[in-house]
């Protein structure tokens, strides 16, 4: 018979790559963790399930690395080795090749559920964890010196402090009555896989068209993800046609750059939006990745601004148990804050400028960005800042992010 209730510092609502990557940094940091998540895990590691993959840059590669994650899934990535931005059938572009930085890549391309794999397999190596899956929790208590938080089989967890990670529709993040500023761009982000008679040679190309950005990301095996951006109106209807129309679409897109196409797997559509929440912190609850901030896919920074939160909140957490300090505690919890707030804002605010800057056919502007990535393109040490941002290699880096240890 299951025991009625557990205690641990942390419970994590949502364990999947935000969620699950936290609670292994913390219980490597010496807390003792709870993961609570709806999805069977099996399910979040079928082929099908999910249908998306990462851009992980090379500052969330250290996050991986040193929690001992990417030694798991390194077989089944694909490094980029340059990056192709063009507009349209404009004759400029701006070009990035990792030998101008002097780096292995800029990141690396990983199916979602091969995080998933390997996190499930680290999982399995803890001590002071737990995963409660598939449950869900149906009330939390935040009194002041404890989190009691009771689930759907009857279980009660105690905890110093709860994480709201499970998304952009966050429940730990509505329970706390926490503001959500959002907009829909009334665009869709269609996600398929590709593969393709030629090589990709590692590079990935982000190929603006006046209804949102096309991203063709190399995969192993001459095959790429495409993020296909398009006006919400007209998805339906490419959901809807059969595989021969579908990939005729897909090819008028894409071109003949690679040779011959075909679809692999199922395809995907999700509507786009940003979001951001009025604070990261409450009352023993601090909220990470997508339930404090979801952004436009047009950078592919959305999973690494959640492995820098990651790396933060571990090193906030672990820092304040070597003092023997509540980790719960409202001062330490807003060190959280103040690390993380910028830099967040921040990249939220030029995904949307970029978005409504590139996804439109006005000529004037057209001009413009034409102009600026050609001037980009023609100026090394200008294009060497963007390449450090690229790789999350910019700013006051977390520990993990520096490939040091907690």
């Amino acid at each position: 018979m299951k025991s009625k209730h557990l205690e641990v510092d942390v419970l994590i609502a949502g364990g999947g790559l935000v969620g699950g990557t936290l609670a292994v940094g913390l219980v490597e940091g010496g807390l003792s963790v709870a993961v609570v998540d709806t999805l069977d895990p099996a399910e979040g590691i079928d082929a099908g399930f999910d249908g998306r993959a990462a851009a992980i840059a090379l500052s969330s590669k250290k996050v991986l690395e040193g929690l001992g994650l990417w030694k798991t899934m390194q077989s089944e990535t694909c490094p980029i080795k340059e990056i192709r931005v063009s507009d349209a059938d404009s004759l400029f572009f701006l070009h990035y090749d990792r030998r101008d930085v002097g780096t292995e890549a800029f990141g690396y391309m990983v199916e979602n559920r091969s995080i998933r794999k390997s996190l499930m397999a680290r999982f399995k190596m803890l001590k002071d964890f737990t995963l409660l899956a598939p449950n869900s929790i149906i009330n939390v208590d935040r009194n002041p010196g404890e989190v009691l938080a009771t689930l759907a089989d009857g279980r009660v967890v105690k905890a110093k402090l709860i994480v709201g990670a499970e998304g952009r529709r966050s429940p730990t993040r509505d329970e706390a009555k926490i503001k959500l500023t959002s907009w829909s761009y009334k665009q869709s982000g269609i996600v398929c896989t590709v593969a393709h008679e030629l090589s990709h040679d590692n590079v990935a190309h982000e190929h603006f068209l006046p209804a949102g950005p096309f991203a063709i990301l190399p995969l192993p095996n001459n095959h790429s993800s495409i993020v296909w951006t398009e006006r919400a109106e007209l998805v339906d209807g490419i959901m809807a046609m059969d595989d021969a129309g579908f990939l005729g679409e897909l090819k008028y897109r894409f071109g003949d750059f690679l040779g011959e196409l075909s679809v692999v797997g199922p395809r995907w559509a999700y509507p786009l939006a940003l979001q951001y929440a009025e604070r990261s912190v409450d009352h023993r609850l601090v909220l990470a990745g997508d339930a404090s901030h979801g952004m436009h896919p047009i950078a592919g920074q959305g999973l690494n601004m959640g492995l820098r939160d990651v790396a933060v909140l571990a090193e906030v957490l672990t820092d304040a148990r070597r003092l023997g300090l509540d980790p719960g505690d409202g001062t330490v919890l807003n060190s959280y804050e103040r690390g993380r707030r910028f830099d967040n804002t921040l990249m939220l605010v030029m995904t949307d400028m970029l978005n409504r800057l590139f996804s439109n056919d006005v000529e004037s502007l057209r001009v413009v960005r034409d102009l600026g990535l050609a001037a980009v393109n023609k100026l090394p040490p200008l294009k060497r800042v963007f390449m450090m941002h690229a790789m999350g290699l910019v700013g006051d880096l977390p520990r993990l992010m520096r490939g040091e240890a907690l």
